[in-house]
Parts: structure tokens; sequence; C-alpha cells
């Protein structure tokens, strides 16, 4: 038995459809949290409830963990050259159902919605092959919306209001993994990436399965890790694996920059913790429309045709296949 659709406001609705860049979380398999930034082109269907985003097949390890685990959350955390005008922080969070076959229509449709946020793609016969995957080779994660809650600005202080279901209490503390908690990356060095990218998004497993995810500041490092800083009530006392997530945008997502990281967070109080990385990945894209382009389209071409390779399209398949045939979860009505 499935839920009854998600109804939200108008002004969480305005802020779905316009945002340029949000924060995707996914559970990993040891109990912790990946957030990394994504463009949603405002695909949403606000009569079913759900919501989305697309990704190339030739970018295949975050469709393993979300085929894995379905439970996702959005972050709506910026209104950075978007459509999009309210204040509010918006946290989605909803069960993702992964189309490994989307229509030619659906497809058109990402186009058009990609126009409207990346203005004009490229085009002719040259520029038609090389991004032929990168446009046709898609797949599209689809989100039934389980609960949203908002905060009055962006920076998710003040009084909270939830619609769905109810906020569940702080998880319980974690245990530490067997190679201990400190850093395992120089810190110095990661605070020089992280320094540069004025978005900062932290994220957890809650206590319900769903990510949490927060912005957070960084007010500082040492050899122990980032000290970070948030408004009251937003993390759970202890320590638990989490993801950071440091992103920057240009308007039309020209020049984009990403890192996130997974690690250790330790809470100490309401506001105040530390986080102790223990992997980073990084990208960035140079603020140059054509550059951009021939890089997305050489990545997703290389990527698509690998996975086909190595076997990982058909692993995506089964696994996409065998999460169609899993019971939906009963949130109730």
């Amino acid at each position: 038995m499935t839920s009854t659709p998600l109804h939200w406001s108008d002004t969480t609705h305005e802020i779905m459809s316009g945002d340029l860049n949000v924060a995707v979380a996914y559970i990993t398999p040891a109990g912790g949290a990946v957030v990394v930034s994504v463009s949603p082109l405002g695909l949403t269907d606000r009569s079913a409830g759900r919501i989305g985003f697309t990704t190339s097949l030739g970018f295949p390890r975050k469709l393993e963990r979300i085929l894995d685990n379905p439970q996702v959350a959005f972050a709506y955390h910026t209104r950075e050259h978007g459509f999009a005008r309210p204040e509010d922080f918006v946290l989605a969070q909803g069960d993702a159902v992964v189309d490994m076959h989307p229509s030619a229509q659906r497809l058109d449709d990402v186009l058009s919605a990609t126009r409207r946020f990346f203005g004009p793609g490229k085009s002719g016969r040259i520029w038609d092959w090389l991004l032929r995957e990168y446009h046709r080779a898609r797949v599209c994660v689809d989100v039934d919306v389980r609960r949203i809650t908002t905060w009055p600005d962006l920076t998710a202080n003040g009084p909270h209001q939830v619609t769905g279901a109810a906020w569940p209490d702080p998880p319980a503390e974690q245990r530490p993994p067997q190679k201990g908690t400190a850093p395992r990356l120089d810190v110095d060095k990661l605070a020089r990436k992280v320094g540069s990218l004025p978005h900062r998004l932290l994220a957890y497993r809650g206590a319900d399965g769903y990510p949490v995810v927060v912005p957070v500041k960084i007010t500082g490092h040492d050899r122990t890790g980032f000290r970070l800083v948030t408004p009251p009530g937003l993390l759970p006392p202890g320590g638990r694996r989490a993801g950071l997530l440091a992103h920057s945008f240009r308007p039309q997502n020209v020049g984009l920059a990403m890192t996130t990281c997974t690690g250790w967070l330790t809470v100490h109080d309401g506001t105040e913790a530390s986080y102790a990385p223990h992997t980073a990945t990084g990208l960035a894209a140079p603020p140059n429309r054509t550059v951009q382009a021939l890089g997305n389209g050489l990545l997703a071409k290389h990527g698509v045709r690998r996975a086909g390779r190595n076997g990982t399209t058909d692993r995506l398949r089964k696994l996409a296949e065998a999460q169609r045939q899993r019971p939906l979860p009963d949130h109730g009505a």
C-alpha cells in the first residue's frame, strides 16, 4: 500500500521548481551519508508529490548507492542564479525510484528544462555527436516525497515547519569505524580547497533512515579536522559518520566547483561540532561554456562506453529491476 501523495505549499513549490543547484544526499552501506550538488532542472510533479533529477549513465556511482538504498534527501539551500526568490531553507526527504529507460519524450522534456536553466546548448553535426551520450544516455531519478521541513531563512535558523511524516527523535550514536575516527587526509590542504567554496552542508543518517542535510559554517581547522557551527537543534549529540559538501557555481552552471567528503562528525554541544575528513573527491569546471560542454560530452561518452564494457550498465539495470519488485514503504496516510 502506498501513501497519499504529499502536497506542499506554493512557496515551497516555487523553490523546488526554481533553484538552479541543490544538495542531494544518499546513504552508504556503512550507515553514513554522501551529499553532492546536482541541478534538478525544476523537475517536480506536484500532483504526484514527486521531485527528481537526471544523471548520465557515464557517472554511475551515486546510482548504485540509491538503487541499494532509495532513501534520499534534497536540500534547497541557495537561491543563486535560479528563478526562486523566497529565502526558506527546504529539506525534502523521500524514496527514490530509478527510471533506467526514459522515453524519448521524457528525454526531450529534460532537454527543454536544461535550456531553461542553462540556456541554449551547443548544436551542429560535431556537437550533436559529441553530446549524444550526455543528452540521451540518461537516467531519471524520481523521488516520492515523504517529508518536507522548512526553515524561514537559508541558514536554517529559527522554528521549522514539517509537512508529511513527523520529524523523528535524534538518531543514536554510531559505533566508530575500525580504522578510527581521526582525519585520514591532510586537513590543511583540504581546507584550502574548501575555503573558496561558499556553500557548505553536512549530511547524516536520521533515526528513520532518511538523510538529514543541514547548512554549516566552517569556523576553522586543525589537525583534528574542521570546526563547525550550526543553528541550535540541527545536529544530533554524539559521534557518527557524515558527509560534507562545499560547492560553488555561476549563472547557468558555467564554472562550477565541488568538493565532497566522507568522515566522522562529533557534536560537542547544540551548535558546535568537529568533522574529521576520511575521503574527499572534487571537480572543477572552467568558467567557459564551450570548454565545459566539451568536457561533459567527452566524459559522458567515455563513461557510457566503459560502463557497457565492464558490466556496470547491466548491473544497474538488474538493481533497478530488483528495486521495482521490492514493496514500497508504507508511511501511513
